[in-house]
């Protein structure tokens, strides 16, 4: 097998840590001996082991003179877990394969020149864009110490998200409601304004058997969620963060009673300030965000410049009418001045179509 092939199992692998180990990326690794695989890992959680330490854990003889294959860049610091370096260097192994620099400033490099000083061969790049494609949000966030923001919706083929009475549900088919919730899965938290709330009384978990419910997060500049919402009411189950302007301690008391956690943001054109709250969701250690937003928060999000991609479910159905547009507000006045998207990917999901974009024009004044 070639180092790309290698590789490619050692992507799959990593694949496996999906949702579980955020903030921290996920990857995975591959030793090989003699041209056979001795031992492999993965990232399983956050605050575990890392990937090659499982890989040296699962070893089945000896990796003296073996080459270890890592999508990532191996750490060389003390965090939760002691350096991965270390522990390539005591195994024995003689070459490490990586795929993806780390742009953790505790890393960036370091890791691969104590790797060259003591004398093992290192090879970069192998794989890079599959490699980095993994971990997005993890680069995103090591490198602003924001949440990377996937803002997704579902429409009809004439742009509708819900028809002329407010009624969203369903628009898409099963397989396509069944990735949103493998997404729901993978993002640390999920995003939605309150308007969804009072309309849809929403829960915004994940509905995947074994799969990781994200932390719920409201956009209610002046604290109207109901006590009563299905929010409020399973906040004790699942994580669950009001953001608002209402700085009045006695408006928080039957949140806070209810288990919801409060964050004050400062207001924005009569609006909460989603720049303030992005970095107050960093330092919470939030690295990614699914917006599941309306018409009105998504352009308050766009405007704002935290979006970083777009993603689009379209329905082979026709509301017509006066039907809920995904993105609203005051709109472009002129064609130029669009936020601009890379051109798209295009999935088929069932009967549905999913487009997905990264935003280039992170923001605009209109």
């Amino acid at each position: 097998m070639t180092d790309e092939e290698y590789m490619r199992t050692a992507i799959q692998l990593a694949q496996k840590g999906c949702g579980w180990v955020n903030p921290n990326p996920m990857v995975g690794a591959v030793i090989v001996k003699d041209g056979k695989i001795i031992g492999q890992g993965f990232h399983r959680k956050f605050g575990g082991p890392h990937a090659e330490r499982n890989a040296l854990s699962d070893c089945v003889s000896s990796p003296l003179g073996a080459a270890l294959y890592v999508t990532l860049e191996p750490c060389c610091h003390y965090g939760k877990t002691p350096p991965c370096t270390e522990a390539i260097l005591d195994s024995g192994i003689r070459r490490v394969v990586i795929g993806s620099s780390d742009p953790n400033p505790l890393i960036c490099g370091k890791g691969t020149e104590i790797l060259r000083s003591r004398g093992i061969e290192v090879t970069e790049g192998v794989l890079k864009d599959e490699c980095d494609s993994l971990n997005k949000s993890f680069f995103h966030y090591i490198r602003t110490k924001t949440p990377y923001v996937m803002m997704k919706y579902a429409m009809t083929m004439d742009g509708k998200i819900a028809t002329r009475t407010g009624k969203s549900q369903w628009i898409t088919g099963e397989a396509a409601r069944r990735r949103v919730h493998e997404d729901r899965h993978r993002y640390s938290a999920i995003m939605a304004g309150i308007g969804t709330v009072l309309v849809d009384d929403p829960l915004l978990t994940c509905r995947l058997e074994n799969g990781r419910n994200p932390i719920r997060i409201v956009c209610d500049t002046n604290l109207r969620t109901p006590l009563s919402s299905r929010l409020v009411s399973t906040a004790k189950l699942f994580g669950t963060i009001l953001a608002t302007s209402a700085e009045e301690h006695e408006r928080h008391l039957p949140y806070l009673e209810a288990g919801c956690k409060i964050v004050v943001v400062p207001e924005k054109d009569g609006h909460i300030d989603l720049n303030c709250l992005m970095a107050k969701l960093g330092e919470m250690e939030i690295d990614s965000i699914l917006l599941e937003g309306g018409g009105t928060l998504n352009w308050s999000a766009l405007q704002s410049g935290i979006v970083n991609k777009v993603q689009t479910y379209i329905a082979p159905k026709l509301f017509g009418g006066n039907g809920k547009t995904p993105v609203a507000g005051i709109g472009a006045d002129r064609p130029d001045e669009a936020f601009q998207l890379s051109k798209p990917s295009i999935t088929l999901i069932g009967e549905d179509i999913l487009l997905e974009s990264e935003v280039i024009t992170c923001s605009q004044e209109l």
